[in-house]
């Protein structure tokens, strides 16, 4: 289900605005994301999901999307989703495809050229894809302007993994990137006008970091997939099987909800579909999410 053409969603954090674009939302089984979860693990839980993140068939609704922080100095993009015309990505309806985020982007009014900086949260391929556009049969840095933001710990991860995959993300979403001389390396220490900080998160990958946006008393954090699904707010310990070091990334969710429960804090999930931005809250000895519009 592609998300082409959506209307691009708005998030005021005090003086600051975060535009969200979307690349893709799909319908996905628990038993593709989660280890040793099915769809009827979801049922304790479906009468707060439904029906933005779980639909009728108690399929995860997940949204492969952008977040694009606009400080009123800088415009920084966080994750760029699958991209166009990928190979090798795993997920065959993620290869070779022709969507139309770019179009989209600058109907938000964020057209490739305008963008200061990117960064990934991680370098999963679709986490990575619009790093890239092919022009000419060659991979080129899709935003022309842009300091791609590369931690150092992150690539150190993935440059000399052999799987298949891996290689594909790396020939086609982070090699250009660096032969083209527009990536700035950073570690978990990065910052920038006081608003925009990463805030390292490890577990889902060795150098994963999520990124806090602060402006006046506004705060929020952009997730990447420290969690994925908002479910993982009420049961964090719910192991990913993507996750590198599943204790690890476990005990770091556990840390990150015990944190933010019942604070000020926007939270926006980089996969929560619609409306993407919720706060968590307790509810006796369980924790749960309210939305926001």
């Amino acid at each position: 289900m592609s998300g082409s053409g959506a209307a691009a969603q708005v998030f005021g954090v005090g003086d600051v605005s975060i535009v969200k674009v979307v690349d893709v939302i799909e319908p996905m089984s628990p038993k593709v994301l989660y280890v040793d979860k099915t769809r009827e693990d979801f049922d304790p839980h479906l009468d707060w999901l439904q029906p933005q993140f779980i639909d009728e068939n108690r399929s995860m609704l997940l949204s492969i999307h952008s977040l694009i922080v606009q400080t009123g100095r800088h415009t920084v993009l966080i994750d760029t989703c699958l991209g166009n015309d990928k190979e090798s990505a795993g997920f065959p309806q993620w290869n070779h495809r022709r969507g139309t985020f770019l179009e989209d982007l600058a109907r938000a009014g964020c057209p490739p050229e305008s963008i200061d900086y990117v960064f990934c949260t991680h370098m999963h391929i679709d986490h990575t894809g619009w790093n890239t556009s092919l022009v000419d049969g060659r991979w080129v840095p899709t935003f022309p302007n842009a300091r791609y933001l590369f931690n150092r710990k992150e690539w150190e991860g993935i440059k000399d993994l052999p799987g298949v995959h891996e290689q594909a993300v790396l020939r086609q979403n982070l090699l250009p990137i660096v032969e083209a001389e527009q990536v700035q390396w950073v570690d978990g220490e990065w910052e920038i006008d006081d608003v925009v900080r990463l805030l390292p998160t490890p577990g889902h990958t060795p150098g994963h970091c999520s990124v806090a946006v602060s402006s006046g008393a506004g705060r929020a954090v952009i997730t990447g997939d420290m969690m994925i699904h908002p479910v993982q707010i009420a049961e964090p310990q719910w192991q990913q099987a993507a996750d590198a070091d599943k204790a690890l990334a476990a005990a770091t969710r556990t840390a990150f909800v015990q944190e933010h429960c019942d604070t000020d804090v926007l939270v926006l999930g980089t996969h929560f579909n619609t409306p993407t931005g919720v706060h968590i809250v307790s509810q006796g000895d369980r924790t749960r999410i309210r939305l926001t519009s």
